[in-house]
């Protein structure tokens, strides 16, 4: 019995973790342009996405998103597809840049594209949300390497990558401070990630069924007289 339990287990959570590899991207269909009020909608999945702040302009560059083993890691298995995303310049005083989700968002994630340049360390300040960096390496058309990050902020020298936030949101914000023409970026979202709370419970659960099993075949039967 408790052989069972155990694979019937192991097969529960490698079902879970193939689940993983499952991303949405957003696909953007329309907005204004403007270094300060501009603002873009599309949908993730059926949750539609707004966006506010500083915007240079919309889907307005081709083959970004390539190879797509730049912006794959941890979860996400896909690219954010070519065309599509918000270029950013960021500067000085920053603009507060804000994702906004009709319905809340589970496991977001940015994909981020030429984030500064020789000389330039560009950045994203999440301050103070705290994410996962994944992915990355040089693209086809500026190379570059992996983001890095220092507490809540991300930084680039042509840098490209995820960034992942776990947990449930309902809008991300965010600050540009450094002034780069140019960088972009788009969100997605990774379903089937339980968060560390939920594995936790779920092997608990496990073992608290194995245990009870284990209970039962070791007590006695009754006998009637």
């Amino acid at each position: 019995m408790k052989k069972v339990l155990v694979a019937a287990a192991l097969a529960f959570l490698g079902s879970m973790t193939a689940a993983n590899a499952d991303v949405v991207w957003t696909n953007w269909t329309s907005g204004t342009a403007d270094p300060v009020n501009g603002a873009a909608t599309g949908t993730l999945g059926g949750i539609g996405v707004s966006y506010a702040g500083e915007m240079q302009c919309l889907n307005c560059f081709a083959s970004n998103w390539s190879p797509a083993s730049t912006w794959e890691g941890g979860p996400v298995n896909s690219a954010p597809p070519d065309n599509s995303g918000i270029q950013l310049f960021g500067g000085s005083p920053p603009v507060t840049d804000t994702l906004t989700f009709n319905s809340p968002v589970t496991n977001p994630v940015l994909a981020i594209v030429s984030l500064g340049q020789g000389g330039v360390n560009a950045s994203f300040d999440f301050t103070p949300l705290t994410f996962t960096l994944l992915g990355g390496g040089p693209s086809s058309t500026w190379h570059g390497q992996p983001l890095t990050s220092t507490g809540d902020v991300v930084f680039g020298t042509e840098g490209n990558g995820l960034v992942l936030f776990t947990g449930t949101f309902s809008s991300i914000s965010w600050t540009n401070p450094t002034y780069e023409n140019y960088y972009a970026f788009t969100v997605g979202s990774v379903s089937g990630v339980p968060e560390p709370a939920t594995w936790a419970m779920m092997i608990l659960g496990f073992l608290g069924v194995g245990f009870m099993a284990y209970r039962r075949k070791g007590k006695p039967a009754l006998r009637l007289v």
